[in-house]
This record gives structure tokens, C-alpha cells and sequence, in this order.
């Protein structure tokens, strides 16, 4: 079992991670470092992926600073 705020998995993620989607992720952090987010230039998969890991980035952030302010 694992479990990560509203996500709840039977296996470990990690098992289930593919090559191709560890690329995309990566692919993701470095366009958004390098400000290269141009959806014209992106696939219609990366647009999708790069919007879901935007939403759950946005929501790790917006938790930590949760975290943190609780903790001061």
C-alpha cells in the first residue's frame, strides 16, 4: 500500500514508472527551468502530461508553504 495526501496505490509507483514517462517528467522540469513551454512545439500527450505535473507541482508548492507556516 502506499498513500501520498489524496493519492492511494495497491503497489509502489515506482514499479509502474516507464522509461517513457520518467522522460516526460524530466522533459517537463527542464522546459519549465528553461522557460520553453511553447505548446506550439509540443505534442498534444505533452501538453496534456505537462498540465497534469503543473497542477500537482502547483499543489506540492502551495502544500509545503502549508507545512512550513504550521511548523513556524
Amino acid at each position: 500500500m502506499w498513500a501520498r495526501r489524496e493519492a492511494i496505490l495497491g503497489t509502489c509507483p515506482r514499479s509502474a514508472i516507464t522509461a517513457e514517462s520518467q522522460t516526460t517528467v524530466e522533459e517537463f522540469f527542464i522546459r519549465r527551468r528553461l522557460g520553453l513551454m511553447d505548446e506550439e512545439h509540443l505534442t498534444a500527450r505533452q501538453v496534456e502530461a505537462f498540465a497534469i505535473l503543473e497542477k500537482v507541482l502547483a499543489a506540492e508548492i502551495k502544500y509545503e508553504q502549508h507545512d512550513a507556516r504550521a511548523a513556524s
